[in-house]
């Protein structure tokens, strides 16, 4: 069965689980009644219930309701949707002024990245359990689906969604100036005459001067042929315009890499993406399918194997990297935000394997979780543990770890050893893997279903009969100081000063913690930052809790506000003297430094109370006092670290922590004073063996990005194995060849095109913007020498399909640690603004001819194309590209067709040389090099158009490149080398004299100059 198999039943046949207990008589009553509509009350945080229309789109794909201030934006996807609760479960129930509400006319539905709820209450219980179920068999349809007909729908979604919006007047059809409009939007630039003779040939009805949504269909298909991908075909097929079986046979096995190809599998593909009658009965792909299946699913740049579960899973826990939550409880940021047990949930079946909980005192004998000495709002334990309980295993079987931060009393300890045992039960059984050798950690395999609590353990030397002792109390709760804590207290003038103190202590301490700040995300650690997600919050807070007694909470308010109202104006010029002063005194610093850690482990420990009920739960992550820094002990000793404390550790005792890594468990997570709940850069704790990198799932943004492109590798279960040099002997991560013994790897990145490149989602224009002028970045995120970023040239006035056509490439020493991150930007005058991003993991990277879509987007994507060649010894293979194949087989016939991609795949990858014996030759790149380069067809707005010929572009990358096929440095004598190239094409052939090279020469013809070569 195919890989793509879709089940041409319909969208019923997805949800067979669900209408088991649901006919489809019953769902399709609901579909209608949800379509029509129905009042409910929209309840909303500090406010009253908002009575609004809700209604499911005529497509099925989005609800939405009205009025509403955001008119079209109005809306909740179905695809975003996460599950959907019956009851008055959510806080807001429960807050909200009007009280009572019936539990059976109550629903939340709960969606987007962030577990946003949306609170409703019907008139009555029918109407609640028609929207249950309606909305339930929706989301069975979706999680059913495989990805192919995850993409198709997606894409017709989007074409309807597209026309909708373009029809501003709602009549069903769309006029000329509306599709003027709509073009601009798509950042397509083309000419009106061009745009019109399109409209005519696809307005084929009665109603001429307008386009129906079927009319709009054959006119963007119009707009986007793909003459990149018609001229690859071309290259394959001899010149045809279609492929045969044994031809597309050949394209898989030598462009894709793909094994096991077979006649069936083959004519499977023509039989899924052909839409012409006439070809499938000859069993031929033409181009319109041919785009259709490079488009598709079986040709993204992501392995489809490493969906599912890849790795050994049989080796001990410290072998693998294990994903982490910090703080996992929060909504937002690190002071005010709301706690919600949703969150667990959420991140659990994100792929996360260790969550955090911070227990406290709560009333009536209750424990509670928040974040301590904050003014974040308190959940109850047990809420927590039957949410972790009910998520754990959904996604996946490995093992949870739990990390238990414990601040309670010795009686709400025996409590939360209670809800563990009674709520987990036969999870926190691990008699089974206890018999085994207890010199190294068990393996995920063996722990599979299994919940590890993480946390203090009673010493070995106490008597076994005493039923409580004292261990150290070391916590990311602790790593603030005394002076630096909220606490609750009386509005008195030493409250005030106390909070306004520890303001400006906070202040000055993420000034000094960020001269050590990701460098690769400066925003994310900036008082600015601090400011944003703090001044507004803590009005927000002020005016929530307005009618709250508690003097205490509103006296810490006013006082946050009001220091850092003071703070606010002159944080710019303490940051810039703050940091000329640490480069002048850095060494100084690092001394300090030096000397706190020796400092706090001379100092006396602090300590608390701990419950042997609680202890005996803590079987393999024993947490340990981190100020016993890398002392070697029991395999199940697990040592935490804030990111602060890691850093100085890498500098003062690299070896060591690796060593630790190699058989022990660490963790990290973000500094105290990442208030925002910003995150740090996990790949520099990956480097060094550090398995669990806590960070903040509910902050979006790049380190996000790079640790779900991390855990993506292995099915998303939330282990990575290590690479197997960091798992024993000596290694440094730091070195310029760290693994001198190991080949290394050549990526070789073809950037051709791009299609449906969006404006910037921050642009202050909208829609109504500039088109933008695009241009792809491609980063590695690795070890340090692995490093690097190379950039396209910009095409100006093109996002719907521009060119790029260029090739770059990177060595990898280490290539199982490496991250491939592709980004797109607009460039304007002053900057670049932000358009999308896709993340890889190198070995998920697929070989071959590869669509790349960006995060998040429906149809943006660039095509590229992947070749990764093994480097040995001295001599890196030469990579060659067909330009000269494919120029040479389709002559100068088809040189109308390819005006514009004269030189499309010509350009030669950058010297890759690799010579051991006197290291590696890295050309350094100019600083010319380094400015945005502008496409010869598309010139910077404002100048003059200058065409060049094809022979002038060649004598000029003569003049001005060095020679891209030298495999020596410079200043070292040629000599001959060997040439290898996998076999792909008829460029082999090409070297060993059994064809021409064609001769290039102007064209007569000045409409054909520089498009066409002519054969001698």
């Amino acid at each position: 069965m195919s890989p793509w198999a879709a089940d041409k039943k319909g969208c019923l046949q997805y949800c067979r689980h669900f209408l088991a207990d649901n006919s489809v008589f019953h769902i399709e009553r609901c579909m209608s009644i949800m379509q029509s509509g129905t009042q409910m009350v929209k309840l909303k945080n500090g406010s009253k219930g908002l009575v609004r229309l809700f209604y499911l789109d005529e497509h099925r794909t989005c609800i939405r309701w009205r009025p509403s201030r955001k008119n079209e934006k109005a809306k909740i996807t179905i695809d975003s949707l996460y599950k959907v609760t019956e009851g008055r479960h959510s806080g807001n129930f429960h807050r909200h002024a009007e009280g009572n509400f019936d539990p059976s006319c109550c629903f939340t539905i709960y969606h987007g990245n962030h577990m946003e709820s949306l609170d409703v209450v019907t008139s009555n219980p029918e109407e609640a359990r028609t929207w249950i179920t309606g909305l339930k068999y929706l989301m069975a349809g979706i999680s059913d689906e495989d990805s192919l007909s995850k993409r198709q729908r997606t894409h017709n979604q989007w074409m309807k969604q597209t026309f909708e919006e373009a029809d501003k007047n709602g009549d069903g059809l769309l006029n000329i100036e509306e599709i003027y409009q709509l073009l601009h939007k798509m950042n397509v630039n083309l000419p009106r005459r061009k745009v019109r003779q399109m409209f005519q040939e696809a307005d084929t009805d009665e109603h001429q001067g307008t386009l129906t949504f079927e009319e709009f269909c054959v006119f963007y298909k119009m707009m986007s042929l793909r003459r990149d991908i018609f001229l690859l075909l071309m290259c394959f097929s001899d010149k045809k315009d279609h492929l045969t079986v044994e031809e597309l046979a050949h394209f898989l096995k030598t462009e894709q890499k793909m094994s096991n190809v077979t006649t069936e599998y083959c004519l499977d593909v023509i039989d899924k993406f052909e839409v012409s009658e006439e070809n499938k009965k000859k069993d031929v792909l033409g181009v319109e399918g041919f785009t259709l299946f490079m488009r598709s699913p079986a040709c993204d740049i992501f392995n489809p194997l490493h969906h599912e579960v890849n790795q050994d899973m049989d080796q001990p826990l410290c072998n693998y990297f294990i994903a982490s939550s910090h703080n996992t409880y929060l909504t937002g940021d690190q002071l005010l935000s709301h706690s919600k047990t949703d969150m667990y949930a959420w991140v659990l079946q994100s792929g996360c394997r260790c969550v955090e909980v911070d227990c406290w005192d709560g009333p009536d004998g209750e424990p509670v979780v928040h974040h301590g000495y904050t003014l974040t709002s308190k959940i109850s334990f047990k809420d927590v543990i039957e949410t972790i309980n009910k998520y754990a295993f959904v996604k996946n079987e490995f093992p949870v770890i739990l990390s238990i931060e414990n601040h309670c009393s010795i009686l709400q300890q025996k409590k939360i050893a209670q809800y563990l045992k009674e709520v987990l039960g036969e999870k926190l059984d691990l008699g089974g893997v206890l018999t085994r050798d207890s010199k190294q950690l068990p393996s995920p395999m063996s722990l599979k279903g299994k919940i590890l609590i993480k946390g203090k353990r009673l010493p070995p030397f106490l008597a076994a009969d005493a039923e409580e002792g004292e261990v150290s109390d070391d916590d990311s709760a602790d790593e603030i100081e005394d002076d630096f804590k909220l606490k609750q207290g009386s509005s008195n003038e030493a409250t005030e000063h106390h909070v306004e103190s520890c303001i400006r202590k906070k202040l000055d301490s993420l000034l000094k913690e960020s001269k050590i700040g990701d460098k690769e995300d400066s925003e994310s650690f900036t008082i600015k930052a601090l400011l944003k997600a703090t001044h507004g919050g803590l009005h927000m807070n002020l005016k929530q809790n307005s009618n709250i007694k508690e003097g205490g909470k509103k006296s810490q308010s006013c006082s946050f506000i009001s220091n850092f109202s003071k703070h606010k104006k002159n944080g710019r010029s303490r940051s810039k003297s703050q940091s000329i002063e640490g480069e002048e005194d850095g060494q100084h610093d690092a001394s300090e430094k030096g000397w706190g850690l020796a400092h706090r482990a001379g100092q006396r420990r602090k300590t608390i109370k701990l419950s042997r009920e609680l202890s005996e739960l803590v079987v393999f992550t024993n947490s340990v006092a981190s100020q016993d820094v890398l002392e070697e002990g029991s395999a199940g000793n697990v040592l935490s670290f804030s990111e602060t404390r890691a850093h100085q550790l890498v500098n003062q005792k690299l070896e060591q922590f690796i060593l630790f890594n190699q058989k022990q468990l660490s963790r990290i997570y973000p500094s105290a004073y990442r208030v925002d709940s910003s995150n740090f850069n996990p790949q520099a704790h990956w480097n060094i063996g550090c398995q669990l990198v806590a960070l903040n799932y509910q902050t979006e943004g790049r380190m996000m990005q790079l640790n779900r492109a991390k855990f993506l590798v292995n099915g998303n279960t939330g282990y990575v194995l290590k690479p197997q040099p960091m798992c024993k002997g000596a290694f440094n991560p730091f070195s310029e060849d760290p693994l001198p013994a190991y080949p290394k790897k050549q990526l070789v990145l073809k950037i051709i095109s791009g299609q449906q490149l969006p404006k910037p989602p921050d642009s202050m224009l909208g829609d109504r913007g500039e088109i933008i002028d695009p241009f792809v970045e491609v980063e590695i995120i690795g070890l340090p020498v692995d490093s690097c970023k190379e950039q396209t040239r910009v095409v100006d006035d093109n996002g719907f399909n521009p060119v790029w056509e260029e090739t770059i490439t990177f060595t990898l020493h280490m290539p199982e640690l490496a991250l491939v991150r592709f980004l797109v930007w607009d460039h304007d005058p002053i900057g670049r603004d932000f358009v999308g991003q896709r993340t890889v993991a190198f070995s998920s990277l697929m070989p071959g001819y590869r669509h790349v879509y960006l995060e998040g987007m429906t149809e943006a994507s660039i095509f590229v194309q992947v070749l990764i060649n093994d480097i040995y010894g001295k001599w890196s293979p030469l990579v060659l590209n067909p330009s000269y194949t494919i120029l040479h087989f389709l002559g100068a016939s088809k040189g109308r067709q390819l005006r514009g991609f004269k030189s499309l795949f010509s350009k030669n990858p950058k010297n890759c040389s690799v010579d051991t014996n006197s290291g590696f030759y890295i050309r350094k790149r100019s600083v010319s090099d380094h400015i945005l380069r502008r496409t010869a067809s598309a010139p910077a707005k404002g100048r003059k158009k200058n065409k060049m010929g094809f022979t002038e572009v060649s004598n000029n990358i003569k003049e001005n490149e060095p020679d891209t096929l030298s495999l020596e440095p410079p200043g070292k004598r040629k000599t001959n080398t060997v040439l290898t190239r996998p076999l792909s094409m008829p460029v082999d052939k090409l070297l060993n004299g059994g064809l021409e090279l064609p001769s290039c020469k102007p064209v007569n013809d000045p409409e054909e100059k520089g498009t066409e070569l002519i054969e001698n």
